[in-house]
């Protein structure tokens, strides 16, 4: 399916990733035909730029990473003729499920030599005031939970007690935030609101804080779960343009990283201006999967 050649971005550290695991990975895809013509690894090495791809003539760049810096690379290529392939390198690896399902890195790789199982694709995104999110934003006080994560992730303990003590604190009492356009849901707002783009349209849902029981369950949700949206919600319906507000500047959450925002935020459906090859059968199954 993929066009030589075709460079594979890496970060050993990320997620469910080891130097094992990119070992497993590039020697499924050679066995496909499509051995990386050069692998980066992060973070020794720069993200490779659109630039660099056209002088270099990569049709195809992979991308075994977690979701927070595949977003970050994706950022780097807008508007670039060739496609970007990704491979479940993180800790929720939500994009990759959307496009190939709930598979590992080698199963996608050997997917490629089969006839008809890859394709390439458009996505559509949310566009907000710090970027663009090609799986979801959280936006919101409780979204302050990703610093946390963050932290855990490090294992930065100084970092994840003063992180802990901030998020809690914020989710029970920072300013809450209220969809204003179309208005929906609490007029009190909540806790944090959830968007994403998965089916053309935003999709968006509101997350609550009545007691410390909620506090208790969005950081379970984050930290254990790690998918803060098995936290306490309640959907708030669908449309092409969201504006919330709120009393003070909204926190940001984008595919997992954290973004200082302001208290008026928009969030627009738009197309991602950068082709991805998907190999998963049936689309209604991966966004089952990714759900």
């Amino acid at each position: 399916m993929t066009t030589i050649p075709l460079w594979l971005v890496v970060n050993p550290a990320s997620g469910s990733n080891s130097e094992a695991a990119v070992a497993e990975l590039t020697a499924a895809l050679a066995e496909q035909g499509d051995a990386p013509a050069r692998v980066i690894r992060l973070p020794d090495e720069d993200l490779p730029t659109r630039a660099r791809l056209e002088a270099a003539g990569v049709a195809t760049l992979a991308i075994f990473t977690g979701d927070g810096t595949i977003n970050a690379q994706v950022a780097e290529l807008h508007g670039w003729s060739g496609a970007v392939l990704v491979f479940p390198g993180g800790t929720q690896n939500l994009l990759a499920k959307s496009l190939h399902g709930d598979v590992d890195a080698p199963t996608i790789a050997r997917r490629l030599g089969e006839t008809g199982a890859a394709r390439r694709i458009q996505r559509t995104g949310v566009a907000t005031s710090a970027g663009m999110a090609l799986v979801e934003v959280l936006a919101g006080p409780a979204a302050s939970w990703a610093d946390v994560r963050e932290g855990v992730r490090d294992m930065d303990l100084g970092t994840i007690a003063t992180a802990l003590g901030e998020a809690v604190r914020r989710t029970a009492s920072g300013a809450g935030v209220t969809v204003t356009e179309p208005a929906r849901g609490k007029p009190e707002g909540y806790r944090a609101v959830r968007l994403d783009a998965d089916d053309g349209t935003l999709t968006f849902d509101g997350y609550h804080a009545e007691d410390l029981g909620d506090v208790a369950a969005h950081g379970l949700s984050m930290l254990v779960k790690r998918d803060f949206r098995q936290g306490p919600h309640e959907p708030l319906g669908t449309a092409d343009r969201v504006v919330c507000t709120s009393e003070e500047p909204i926190v940001l959450m984008i595919d997992g990283e954290r973004h200082d925002g302001h208290e008026r935020e928009e969030f627009t459906c738009v197309t991602v201006p950068v082709d991805f090859i998907a190999t998963v059968a049936d689309e209604a199954a991966a966004a089952e999967v990714a759900a």
